[in-house]
C-alpha cells in the first residue's frame, strides 16, 4: 500500500471513530517499511489527526506513534486539545507523559516546542489545573507541599529571580516522569515558561474558565466530549474552517 493510501486509510478510521484501527495501521506500516516511513507519514498528518491518536494514549501498552513523533508535531498537537472538552485533563496529561518523558526524549526540546508555540503556555496551564495549589507552593517555597506555604502568591518578577536560586528539591527526588518532575523541568531550566504558564493558571483560576468556556461554547456548535475511553468516538470541538478528524 502507498504512504498517500495509508494516510487517506488512517485518517478515514480517525473520522469514522476508530483510533484504535488508525494506530494499528500506522503500526502496520512501520513493522513492515520501517520506522522512517512511519516518520514521513506522520510529517503529512495535520496536527488534529496526530492528535486524535496520541491523546489515547494506553498505558498499558507502548506506542510507535509516540515514540516517533517529533517535539514540533507535538506541539501542534498539544496546543490544540483544548478544542476537546475534557475537562478531567487526563487524556492531555496521559500524552505529555508519555511523549515528554519517553525513553529517548529531551524533555527540555518537546517542552521549548510547546513554549515557542501561540497557546503553549495555555496548554501547560491546562496540565497544571489540578496541582494550582501545589505548584504555587512549588513557586514560593521550592517544595510541593502546600502545607508550607502561607497562601501567598509570589510575583513574577519574584518569581524570575527564585528560578536561578538552588533547588531546595533535587531533580531525582521528583523524577516520577509526572506532574512534579515536569514542573521541576519548568522552573529550573525553563523559568520564562514556568513564569508565563503561572500566570496563565492564575488568570484561569481567577476567572472560573472551565465554567465561562461552558457558557460562552453553548449554541455555536461547539461540543462536549461524549466518550473518551480508548478508541471510542470523541467529539472535538473545531474551528469553523476545519472537518472533524474524530
Amino acid at each position: 500500500m502507498s504512504r498517500l493510501a495509508i494516510i487517506e486509510k488512517t485518517q478515514s478510521l480517525i473520522a469514522s471513530g476508530d483510533i484504535v484501527g488508525a494506530e494499528s495501521a500506522l503500526v502496520e506500516l512501520a513493522d513492515k517499511e520501517g520506522d522512517g516511513a512511519l516518520v514521513e507519514v506522520l510529517a503529512q498528518l495535520p496536527p488534529k489527526d496526530i492528535l486524535a491518536v496520541i491523546r489515547e494514549y494506553d498505558p498499558s501498552k507502548e506506542s510507535i506513534v509516540n515514540l516517533l513523533i517529533t517535539p514540533e508535531q507535538f506541539a501542534r498537537a498539544v496546543v490544540i486539545e483544548k478544542r476537546y472538552k475534557d475537562l478531567t485533563r487526563t487524556h492531555l496529561r496521559g500524552m505529555v507523559n508519555s511523549v515528554i518523558f519517553r525513553e529517548d526524549a529531551d524533555p527540555i526540546e518537546f517542552l521549548t516546542a510547546v513554549g515557542d508555540l501561540e497557546g503553549g503556555a495555555e496548554a501547560l496551564a491546562d496540565y497544571f489545573t489540578e496541582k494550582w495549589s501545589r505548584i504555587e507552593a512549588f513557586a514560593r517555597t521550592g517544595t510541593f507541599d502546600y502545607m508550607e506555604d502561607d497562601g501567598q502568591m509570589i510575583s513574577e518578577s519574584a518569581l524570575l529571580a527564585s528560578a536561578y536560586a538552588r533547588p531546595v528539591l533535587q531533580h531525582d527526588e521528583v523524577s516520577d516522569q509526572d506532574w512534579m518532575e515536569l514542573a521541576w523541568l519548568l522552573r529550573y531550566q525553563l523559568p520564562d515558561l514556568f513564569t508565563e504558564m503561572l500566570l496563565v493558571l492564575r488568570a484561569k483560576a481567577a476567572r472560573g474558565e472551565d465554567a465561562e468556556e461552558d457558557e460562552e461554547e453553548e449554541g455555536d456548535g461547539k461540543v462536549n466530549l461524549s466518550e473518551t475511553d480508548f478508541g471510542r468516538v470523541t467529539t472535538v470541538v473545531l474551528d469553523s474552517d476545519e472537518e472533524s478528524a474524530i
